[in-house]
């Protein structure tokens, strides 16, 4: 575990310009990044591209960073921000995906999806509610996020992100034919 005087110090190289530094950054935050980014836009590629966008904010705004929470829960404000705006964008430009043939193998990448996986069920479900449930609900449960931490993420109150999971798992239980969830 990295320490918040570590975190100053590896973030004040990389404002400096130390790709080795921001390298760091990204090893440490990467697989958890894309974790929730997949979850919340339920895509790869675009789990991918929201990734890539999150740590080129997170190089670009480094400077910015105050230090008043941890770097992580900074990075992944910044990597559910940018889900949303995925999922705007989305929304605005229906089409259809190119068929998964035309992708060559990516062996990582499909090792990260595997790890990242829900059941099939699960995930269609968690792609059908509103995306403040949705990123409240990854992660508090998905990604073991405190609320106070998923509160900071997300810069919302505790008790909104409280209501969001509560309302969240509520419509996933529906969706999922358990009517008892609390």
């Amino acid at each position: 575990m990295i320490t918040r005087e570590e975190e100053a110090t590896l973030l004040a190289r990389v404002v400096a310009g130390d790709h080795d530094a921001f390298a760091e950054v990204m090893r440490a935050h990467e697989d958890r990044v894309f974790s929730v980014c997949l979850r919340i836009v339920g895509d790869r590629e675009r789990a991918l591209d929201v990734t890539q966008e999150t740590f080129l904010t997170v190089f670009r705004k480094a400077s910015q960073f105050q230090g008043r929470s941890a770097l992580g829960t900074w990075i992944y404000r910044i990597a559910v921000n940018r889900c949303y705006d995925d999922l705007r964008k989305a929304k605005r430009q229906r089409s259809d995906p190119l068929p998964d043939q035309s992708d060559p193998p990516d062996d990582a990448a499909l090792d990260a999806v595997e790890s990242a996986g829900l059941r099939p069920e699960l995930r269609r479900a968690l792609a059908a509610l509103p995306p403040d449930f949705r990123a409240a609900v990854v992660l508090s449960d998905v990604e073991g996020f405190s609320m106070p931490e998923a509160a900071e993420a997300l810069g919302v109150p505790v008790g909104t992100v409280k209501s969001r999971v509560f309302r969240g798992r509520r419509l996933l239980a529906e969706a999922l034919g358990n009517q008892t969830a609390t």
